[in-house]
């Protein structure tokens, strides 16, 4: 069900995906609404699922992991037992930040982080290519990113 919202709404959105830890005080000032105001709107927005929570953004670099890499993975077999179990398996791994199922060449796009290219060697090696049902699986290094987060409202 699409939500019918508004140009201040739109403004809110914004100014959350920035911060999504400021209080209705501050987001009514920054959008010119009293803290009242912004707070029943922020709370019509988030009973309506527009806003489905609030998430902290972590430095992976400063964590130690320097290497991000996307992968393509087909499965051998796709009966809803074998995705079932992939998905279950996939989900358990710390370093798998991001399962998407896909349509395309591949069933699944994966987001591994690791700390360097022998760390996600290891990772692939030992984790996910013995997932259950994994047939082939192509790898894309991430060199830079331009925009992380966020939606265009």
């Amino acid at each position: 069900m699409i939500v019918d919202i508004d140009d201040i709404d739109r403004a809110i959105l914004r100014t959350l995906q920035q911060d999504g830890g400021l209080s209705a005080k501050d987001v009514g000032a920054k959008v010119g609404l009293s803290q009242p105001a912004a707070w029943r709107r922020i709370k019509r927005l988030e009973d309506s699922g527009i806003i489905n929570g609030r998430i902290i953004i972590l430095d992976r670099e400063k964590l130690g992991f320097d290497v991000v890499v996307y992968l393509g993975v087909k499965l051998m077999t796709k009966g809803r037992v074998s995705l079932d179990d992939f998905e279950r398996a996939v989900c358990a791994i710390p370093e798998v930040q991001l399962v998407q199922h896909v349509l395309g060449v591949y069933d699944y796009r994966l987001k591994v982080v690791a700390r360097d290219l022998s760390d996600f060697e290891r990772i692939l090696r030992r984790r996910i290519m013995t997932l259950p049902g994994v047939g082939n699986v192509e790898s894309n290094v991430l060199l830079s990113e331009e925009k992380a987060v966020g939606t265009a409202i």
